[in-house]
């Protein structure tokens, strides 16, 4: 499988230098690196090769490297049925970059893209219809991204006075600031099953 996929490495190449700025087989997957103003036309030569036909698209999602000047990887998946292969395609983008829209070459990746606008912030320009899929209306800033707080911003209740869902702002108590780093066993004096016979013989 890896000669093949390698084989396909090499053709994608060949076939597309314009488009890929590198490809290497890495836990027995194909992945290539695109041009970011390119996207959409390798993803339609994608589809549409004869050696390639990867006509299905599985995934689309993003991976934050804050310490990098392109802060983030777009990653698309492909299938081929026809050829039984499967290709990760990345585009390494600025955090302000706006990224061409593959919808017109697959229909389907309309809410994935919006899942990844929703959570890394990520712009998608000719989207039908760019707007937050996951998190609610009014929602700050992106729950993917590498520096978003885990407790968020915002925390909701439903407020018995007002009978009404209210937005707070997060509000954390000292205590559970607080981590103690022991394990749950230590100092624990258990007696487990089997441990009064080492007892007995000592």
């Amino acid at each position: 499988m890896s000669d093949a996929l390698k084989e396909l490495g090499a053709h994608i190449e060949m076939q597309r230098p314009d488009c890929v700025l590198g490809w290497d087989v890495a836990y027995g997957e194909l992945n290539v690196d695109v041009a970011l103003s390119n996207i959409v036309a390798f993803v339609e030569w994608l589809k549409t090769d004869a050696t390639c036909k990867f006509n299905t698209l599985v995934d689309i999602t993003a991976v934050d490297y804050p310490e990098r000047a392109k802060r983030f990887d777009v990653v698309y998946h492909f299938l081929s049925m026809y050829q039984n292969h499967r290709v990760r395609v990345r585009v390494a983008t600025r955090e302000d970059d706006v990224v061409p829209s593959i919808t017109p070459v697959h229909p389907s990746a309309n809410w994935f893209e919006r899942e990844v606008f929703d959570m890394f912030g990520i712009l998608f320009s000719g989207h039908p219809d760019l707007r937050r899929l996951l998190t609610d209306y009014g929602f700050r800033g992106h729950p993917l991204r590498k520096d978003f707080p885990t407790t968020g911003y915002t925390e909701v209740r439903y407020d018995e006075e007002q009978k009404r869902v209210v937005y707070e702002p997060v509000k954390l108590v000292q205590e559970y600031r607080q981590f103690d780093f022991m394990s749950p066993w230590e100092g624990a004096e258990y007696i487990l099953p089997g441990d009064e016979k080492s007892k007995a013989n000592g």
